[in-house]
């Protein structure tokens, strides 16, 4: 196997969308345990435009150039030595583990290749979709884990915050699908009708940092995305014996809560998919794929950008535009 080249989005500083820079690179042939993969879709997420604005610095001493993006779908180009189980041609999906973030362990995935450890690869399952498949994505695995450590919620009553987000739409159709009656926390009334296509039996429009007609003791379960000042609520909101989860904060993480709802039997917890490892992708995928081949979920709402748009495509997300962004890797390819 020899290298091939293709093109990367890569940064040199932080700063703006204009960093984003498209270069033609040499792509590394796999090396022992590695894969390299075609891309076909790099989901953009809020993480990517942090780590751009220099919000969510780069670890390491020598960040730059730096590729951003934590998720691919694409296709099994080339397998290095020691890989099993894997061949080329499969549909394949892989996220964080050192792609792209913080961490950087790798080049991320604003690439037409990537070049990925094995283990860090789940393989789509025959018969879903991947343009499905990527539309939930990071946000969808981060649903389905985030819901997971709920506990069982079939029968139960739900509230999930931030629910026109991606991680928000996601959990309100995967919630759906388990059973639970999803109660639906937005901001603005025109994302009614969406928040009910995924699956939500009540909406409650309110402000992202506090829905103060949420009431007392009505849910059994809170998935949160939004912290802030409304995270108090959230809590009083749960049933004894209820959880709640928080996989992000949206509304900030300065959160605060009556110290007595300690003593009542209710468990806080939380997720970030900087724990994701390459056995809990794989389930994820599996269980997520089992729902979208069987029309139990409902991919959120999504639109293809080339991948030399990609700046624009941050300046709208910066600008509100909650739709998900996958990039595809060639300006003006068909799809």
């Amino acid at each position: 196997m020899t290298s091939i080249d293709g093109h990367i989005l890569r940064m040199t500083q932080y700063g703006g969308p204009e960093v984003l820079e498209l270069t033609e690179v040499s792509v590394p042939t796999p090396g022992p345990g590695e894969i390299r993969v075609r891309t076909r879709y790099a989901g953009i997420n809020y993480t990517d435009l942090k780590i751009r604005a220099g919000l969510w610095p780069i670890r390491g001493s020598s960040p730059f150039p730096y590729v951003p993006g934590v998720e691919v779908v694409g296709e099994i180009e080339a397998i290095g030595a020691d890989v099993q189980d894997l061949d080329p041609g499969q549909a394949v999906i892989t996220m964080m583990q050192g792609l792209g973030g913080v961490r950087a362990q790798r080049d991320g995935g604003y690439a037409e290749f990537v070049v990925v450890a094995a283990d860090a690869v789940a393989v789509i399952p025959d018969g879903v979709d991947a343009l499905a498949m990527a539309a939930l994505g990071l946000p969808g695995v981060t649903a389905f884990e985030g819901l997971r450590r709920l506990g069982p919620i079939g029968g139960g009553r739900i509230l999930i915050t931030g629910a026109a987000g991606g991680v928000g739409a996601a959990a309100t159709s995967i919630a759906k699908a388990s059973g639970a009656t999803v109660t639906a926390l937005i901001t603005r009334k025109e994302q009614i009708d969406y928040v009910r296509s995924q699956g939500a039996h009540d909406v409650i429009v309110g402000s992202r940092d506090a829905a103060r007609d949420l009431g007392a003791s009505r849910f059994d379960a809170v998935f949160d995305v939004v912290g802030g000042t409304g995270f108090g609520v959230h809590v009083a909101s749960l049933r004894d014996g209820g959880a709640l989860c928080l996989v992000g904060a949206a509304g900030g993480g300065d959160v605060g809560f009556d110290a007595w709802q300690l003593i009542r039997p209710i468990t806080l917890t939380g997720y970030s998919t900087e724990t994701l490892d390459g056995p809990s992708l794989r389930d994820a995928i599996a269980r997520l794929g089992t729902l979208i081949a069987s029309g139990n979920i409902v991919p959120p709402r999504h639109r293809l950008v080339p991948l030399d748009a990609a700046a624009e495509a941050h300046r709208e997300i910066e600008r509100g535009n909650s739709e998900r962004v996958l990039l595809i890797p060639q300006a003006g390819r068909e799809v």
